[in-house]
């Protein structure tokens, strides 16, 4: 199996130095391959302002994150948000950036979990890819850049375990935009929430296992933080918070905590309007005032490390905690790129690669056979025998006598 990457100009890999740009179609390049495209959200290219500014623009103008549409909504998106989130944007995004890389960690560890996948399947008819739903490498062109390796069907991998139009829907939209555009089109599969796969619990209370004891000291409580969403969206049908408590209570089942010392939370909420809640800030504050010294937090919804995790988490809420009186405050990461996340990754795969076997050329022996007429003589139910010609196993022509 061989991975496409980004151009070494867009991206590098942060141990590896340079990831090679992706190969030209090759001359021998031919219909039956698989393709495998991870998605995830995306990142602004640099941490600057303007960088920054196109991302959030593009982000926010997604009718499936923004749903309020309208001239309204233009005004207070162009004359009041993007004048001024991208500069403390921009300055979060500095403090968690991948110098090495070039890249902001999303971008890095989801290549990784690429190349990871790679490995672990090691099949020239199957090929690796990943793209982001805002900013690059952008979803129809990694599309086309399959399709012209010889992919013929593609799987999906969007990489949010817990489904929210938001999220999982919005990829999908725009993988299905640019399939509108094409005249020929890969047949398509996509993986579902993956918020209560085996494989994937597994990972995660493995790693929070690994964390702790790794830790010279003992959590009081364990958070676990999601992502929070308008209550609007929950309400209109979104199996989001659904999805994230069964996640939270399969994780807690697995590590054997007492209900007592596991508390769930939802961070990133921004905007007017109800949200998911308890928030994680509050609870985090809440837990330090109330005599809390010991807290570890693990972030279920994310398959890779990002701003909400490394600076919203690892950064401004141990701060908040410390500020309140807690004293020891640790984040598990996510289950990223290592060889517990190839191996999930590879599971939930396999799984749904199901009846997908790759097609490979036929050998010269099975052409040249389909190309000789066979006579085969059966007999008809009126007794009389039917000669039966076929040019290989499909192709018949009878004669009565």
């Amino acid at each position: 199996m061989e991975a496409t990457f980004c151009p070494p100009t867009e991206m590098q890999h942060p141990h590896q130095g340079t990831v090679a740009a992706p190969r030209a179609p090759d001359s021998e390049a031919r219909d039956g391959r698989i393709g495998i495209l991870l998605i995830n959200l995306g990142s602004p290219q640099s941490p600057d302002f303007w960088s920054v500014r196109r991302y959030l623009g593009e982000f926010l103008s997604d009718p499936r994150v923004v749903e309020a549409r309208g001239p309204v909504w233009w005004l207070i998106l162009n004359g009041l948000i993007l004048s001024r989130r991208p500069k403390s944007l921009a300055n979060a995004y500095r403090q968690i950036w991948d110098r090495r890389a070039g890249a902001a960690p999303l971008k890095v560890i989801t290549c990784a979990q690429a190349e990871g996948l790679t490995r672990s399947f090691d099949d020239a008819a199957v090929r690796v890819d990943w793209a982001m739903r805002y900013g690059s490498p952008l979803i129809g062109r990694v599309i086309d850049r399959l399709m012209g390796m010889g992919c013929d069907r593609i799987l999906l991998f969007p990489l949010y375990p817990q489904y929210s139009a938001a999220t999982t829907a919005s990829a999908l939209d725009a993988v299905f935009s640019h399939l509108k555009s094409m005249r020929r089109q890969p047949a398509i599969r996509t993986v579902p929430p993956y918020f209560a796969h085996p494989a994937y619990i597994s990972a995660l209370a493995d790693s929070v296992r690994r964390h702790i004891a790794a830790l010279a000291w003992q959590p009081e409580v364990v958070l676990a933080s999601f992502h929070s969403l308008p209550e609007a969206m929950t309400i209109k049908g979104d199996p989001y918070l659904d999805q994230c408590r069964t996640t939270f209570q399969l994780l807690g089942a697995a590590l054997g905590i007492a209900e007592e010392r596991y508390i769930l939370s939802f961070q990133s909420n921004t905007g007017r309007g109800s949200w998911l809640s308890p928030f994680t800030e509050d609870t985090i504050r809440n837990l330090a005032l109330g005599g809390t010294r010991n807290l570890v937090v693990v972030t279920p919804g994310f398959a890779a490390d990002c701003l909400e995790t490394l600076e919203e988490i690892g950064l401004r809420a141990s701060r908040v905690f410390r500020e309140h009186g807690g004293e020891r405050f640790s984040v598990v990461p996510c289950l990223n790129a290592g060889a517990a996340s190839t191996a999930m990754l590879t599971a939930i795969v396999t799984d749904e690669l199901a009846g997908w076997s790759a097609r490979t050329r036929p050998h010269e022996s099975v052409r040249e056979q389909e190309k000789v007429w066979v006579r085969a003589t059966t007999q008809r139910p009126d007794g009389k025998d039917c000669r039966r010609w076929r040019r290989g196993p499909d192709t018949i022509r009878r004669t009565g006598r």
